[in-house]
């Protein structure tokens, strides 16, 4: 940058009421001192009187360049173009320069230092383009460099070798393992995994999926319920990067003929994630799939899961009964889980005892008495329950109720004074009176034991800053009883990364027990003469309550009724 520029940049910030001119001058100051000529705008940075956002949106405002960053996506690096070869990292590094990407014509940077024309110059030549220079701070430049070069498997020199895609599942020679310990320690694999979880956490994916394949191997997150591939590292990258992982799992790293269950936590801007990690060997290698469990990110309270007020009320009666048995229902990843815990906390109490046995725990409720299910050593949902009703409890949760014991040891502790709360694989919530008799509870004890059972799914929620009204054909607004609601459809911008949906939000159908439908289950009646009764009652469907979620824009009608498993 030329020495001339440098007071600019001065008047520039004071002129943006950034810096005093006091402050300037003191920089200055400091300035003529310095051996190494420290340029202004970093002075100012490490006295405190600045921050790299300040200083990058004032050159962008005063150059008339966009200001780009990660942190609202703006800054979005074309992985697929080869840039790591156009610049390189050392160039790249050197010159707090990062390439976005590229056309015939020109290739985008983003710059720490917009007004060095020396560097600019000096890309032209390289790369015979011409040059878009965006501006942004230093720590998304660097961090973009890292994910770019370190994803290309560019940095290290001692990059593992290979053979072929498909990895050999045998046994590791203890040299190989020392070699592999060896590799996951490099700097560039532990920046490049890490680099990978900060990402997925960034993006609110509850799952990482590492996968070999034949060519090499695939990275994909679970974002909203749907699986999207993200830029993958080079094929040689795989075995240094499963190491690691299994290396902070505390998993055997030279195993890899068997399915292995680990976890970790680490510190994400002063919080802790969870990470529950499994391995599973297929003919290419073994698969890994990280979840993610973000404490953070829920709130785990009744209000919270965005029912409707005469539903809240239901729910709240019922779960202070102080007896029974209530049930969560629905498909894996529905939900049900993160429910039982807004219950549980909901009525948890310094006079009530309250014990579980999940398989895993996923979340610690303060003021819960919580146990592992750990069936390889005999600790089993239904010899946790033995040992529970011994422990005086008020309130008992059982992660899932999937044999007879547990049903009926369930039922038992309902039956002598106990809440029990628990989950049912079925597809709506009267289906759990049906698969409790499958399960070989006698009617009769269902009857006199069941309260509430609440059936559950996830929609995605459309993105709020790009939906975009739609207009379905009148047949489609009169079957589903949406004539005169402003209905919304996705779009896809920056925030929500292109997708049109951000995030998602559960639909319910909540059934309660009481002396009619009790009746019914003792006489054993079929599922829809008790379907019929309770809708008489005004129970809701799944669909009515995704639809509910389409009128008050939350949703779109296709995300809707996919979710209830009807096309339009």
């Amino acid at each position: 940058m030329p020495s001339l520029a440098r007071k600019r940049i001065g008047d520039i910030l004071v002129k943006d009421g950034l810096i005093t001119e006091e402050q300037l001058n003191e920089a200055l100051e400091l300035q003529k001192k310095s051996d190494s000529k420290i340029p202004i705008g970093e002075l100012l940075i490490q006295l405190g009187y600045l921050s790299e956002e300040g200083l990058a949106l004032s050159l962008s405002k005063k150059l008339n360049n966009e200001y780009v960053s990660f942190s609202d996506n703006s800054l979005a690096v074309k992985y697929d173009q080869g840039l790591d070869r156009v610049i390189s990292h050392d160039f790249a590094t050197l010159n707090t320069v990062l390439p976005i990407s590229k056309t015939d014509k020109t290739i985008s940077v983003a710059m720490w230092d917009p007004l060095n024309f020396v560097v600019i110059d000096n890309i032209k030549r390289m790369t015979s383009l011409e040059v878009d220079v965006y501006c942004s701070t230093k720590k998304d430049i660097l961090d973009g460099i890292e994910r770019l070069y370190v994803l290309k498997g560019v940095v290290s020199e001692r990059r593992p070798e290979v053979q072929g895609a498909v990895i050999e599942q045998k046994s590791v020679k203890r040299e190989d393992l020392e070699q592999l310990k060896l590799k996951a320690s490099e700097p560039p694999v532990i920046k490049l995994v890490n680099s990978i979880i900060h990402n997925a956490i960034s993006d609110k994916a509850s799952d990482i999926h590492i996968e070999p394949n034949e060519n090499g191997f695939d990275i994909r997150l679970r974002v909203d319920g749907l699986l999207y591939k993200i830029d993958t590292p080079s094929k040689d990258m795989y075995a240094p990067i499963a190491s690691r992982i299994k290396i902070l799992s505390r998993l055997d790293i030279a195993e890899k003929r068997l399915p292995q269950d680990g976890g970790f936590t680490i510190k994400v801007e002063k919080r802790s994630v969870d990470f529950r990690v499994s391995t599973m060997p297929t003919i290419y290698g073994e698969k890994i799939v990280l979840r993610i469990l973000d404490k953070e990110k829920i709130n785990f309270t009744i209000p919270s899961l965005g029912m409707h007020k005469n539903d809240l009320i239901r729910v709240s009666n019922a779960i202070r009964k102080p007896h029974g048995l209530i049930l969560l229902t629905g498909p894996t990843g529905s939900g049900k889980t993160t429910t039982l815990y807004c219950i549980l906390n909901e009525i948890k109490s310094s006079q009530k005892n309250i014990v579980t046995i999940e398989d895993p725990v996923e979340y610690r409720i303060d003021g819960a008495n919580q146990v592992q299910e750990q069936s390889n050593i005999g600790l089993t949902f239904a010899r946790g329950l033995r040992t529970f009703l011994r422990q005086d409890p008020d309130i008992i949760m059982v992660g899932e109720i999937r044999d007879n014991e547990t049903a009926e040891m369930s039922i038992r502790s309902a039956l002598v004074g106990r809440l029990v709360l628990s989950t049912l694989h079925t597809n709506d919530s009267v289906g759990a009176v049906a698969r409790l008799v499958d399960l070989g509870v006698e009617p009769f004890l269902v009857s006199s034991t069941l309260i509430m059972v609440i059936a559950q799914r996830l929609v995605r929620k459309l993105c709020p800053d790009c939906r975009v009204p739609v207009k379905p054909d009148k047949e489609i607004l009169a079957k589903y009883n949406l004539a005169g609601f402003k209905l919304y459809g996705p779009k896809g911008c920056s925030a929500c990364q292109e997708r049109g949906f951000k995030g998602r939000v559960p639909i319910f159908e909540i059934m309660i027990t009481d002396q009619e439908i009790q009746e019914l289950i003792a006489k054993r009646s079929d599922s829809s003469v008790i379907k019929s009764a309770l809708l008489k009652k005004g129970m809701k469907l799944l669909r009515d309550d995704a639809i509910d979620k389409v009128k008050d824009g939350l949703t779109s009608l296709d995300e809707a009724l996919s979710a209830t498993m009807e096309a339009v």
